[in-house]
């Protein structure tokens, strides 16, 4: 649009007339009084809003997302489970966002793992006896379980349990059973599926003993544990699978019940192990034993940490080997077991029925519980033991290796 020329105080002028771009207005205390500027004009009021209702509370305005940084700096709190649940959701939205915040979070979640060690699934070995206790003190059993039954009854749950998520694969690791006869090392090598088999055909001289049905049938060979597990094993053709733990389950359950229910006259009843008869007391400590040291086996052969038996029960065990070592003529022996269920025997060294005396000892060997059955369970060899040994060499020889010949296969 034309309009009149404009002074060169009004901006700059272009040939013609036409008024170019203003120039930068000068400062207030430049400007000449009499010239000052003209006001702008106001603009006009809205006119009047309709009234309304306002909310009983408006809602809060949102605070807006943490920062990058303030999300980087909440990573370790995050790793350690420190944060809340606010700053929790938000560091892990985040981390779908931010892959090098996503990376932090896991070095240094791999961090704090290593420095909580690992810790084994298996219960530990006096949990189920003290859940047990508190139970039956509040409604005792009707029929409870005999104590020389327990440890029985304790290991086998544990096996079990191992044995409760095993795969295929599991089943079929290869096992090395080992033992010590005529002085000498032997092993036997099977499948995890074999070792409970083996423990199966041999708790079966249990049932026999008490009227239950044999788990090898009718015709079942004569003999010790070595002859009923050599027939299980070439009874198929095919090897032993996963399916035998329902048997030997069952089987274990049924032998607890069974003495549990006879009465207390039955941990008399002889037991045939082929060569020896032993109590049924005495037995269901063998099984224990046995199934422990299998239990072991497995375990290592699975590459999975299995703890060792109760205190009270693995005195028990200790003190069934110490009562079951041979005899030698004109001799006394005291064996220290240290450790848990660990304590002090004299073992008469002149007949299985003498009567041991001090005052005759000739001998004194130490040892540590654990390493004691391992020697009894024919895992370790009698040169191999490490045993403090003080007094007749012979002699202490002479037990080493008859501690050792209590394992079979």
């Amino acid at each position: 649009m034309n309009g009149p020329a404009q002074s060169p105080d009004d901006g700059f002028e272009r040939p013609g007339g036409q008024a170019r771009i203003p120039g930068p207005r000068g400062a207030a205390d430049d400007l000449d009084p009499g010239r000052a500027p003209r006001p702008l004009p106001l603009p006009a009021d809205p006119p009047p809003a309709p009234p309304t209702l306002a909310p009983a509370s408006a809602p809060p305005p949102l605070a807006p997302p943490p920062s990058h940084a303030v999300l980087k700096s909440l990573l370790g709190a995050w790793a350690l489970a420190a944060c809340s649940a606010e700053e929790t959701r938000a560091v892990e939205d985040h981390l779908t966002e931010c892959a090098p915040c996503a990376e932090e979070a896991l070095r240094l979640r791999d961090a704090v793992g290593l420095l909580h060690p690992e810790e084994t699934l298996d219960l530990k070995p006096l949990l189920r006896s003290r859940v047990l206790e508190d139970c039956l003190g509040k409604r005792p059993a009707r029929i409870p379980v005999p104590v020389w039954a327990s440890p029985y009854d304790t290991e086998t749950a544990r096996l079990d349990a191992l044995l409760q998520d095993f795969g295929d694969s599991e089943w079929h690791t290869p096992v090395r059973l080992k033992w010590f006869e005529e002085e000498r090392s032997r092993s036997q090598r099977t499948t995890v599926a074999g070792v409970i088999g083996h423990l199966m055909t041999v708790d079966g001289m249990i049932a026999t003993a008490l009227g239950l049905d044999d788990p090898l049938g009718p015709d079942a060979p004569p003999g010790g544990p070595t002859a009923r597990t050599e027939y299980f094993w070439g009874a198929s053709a095919y090897p032993t699978t996963r399916q035998v733990r329902e048997p030997w389950r069952e089987q274990g359950h049924t032998l607890v019940r069974t003495v549990s229910f006879a009465g207390r006259g039955v941990a008399e009843l002889a037991v045939d192990y082929g060569g020896f008869d032993l109590p049924l007391g005495d037995a269901f400590l063998e099984r224990a034993f046995e199934c422990w040291v299998h239990a072991w086996d497995i375990a290592d052969a699975v590459d999975y940490p299995y703890e060792p038996p109760s205190g009270p029960h693995l005195h028990g065990m200790i003190d069934l080997a110490a009562r079951l070592l041979p005899g030698a003529p004109g001799r006394t022996l005291h064996l220290e077991i240290e450790g848990a269920g660990g304590g002090g025997w004299d073992i008469a060294l002149d007949s299985p029925g003498a009567k041991p005396s001090p005052d005759r000892t000739v001998a004194e060997i130490a040892l540590d519980g654990i390493e004691f059955c391992q020697l009894a369970a024919g895992h370790i060899s009698p040169e191999d033991v490490a045993a403090g040994q003080h007094g007749d060499r012979e002699a202490i020889r002479d037990v080493l290796f008859a501690a050792a010949s209590l394992s079979r296969l």
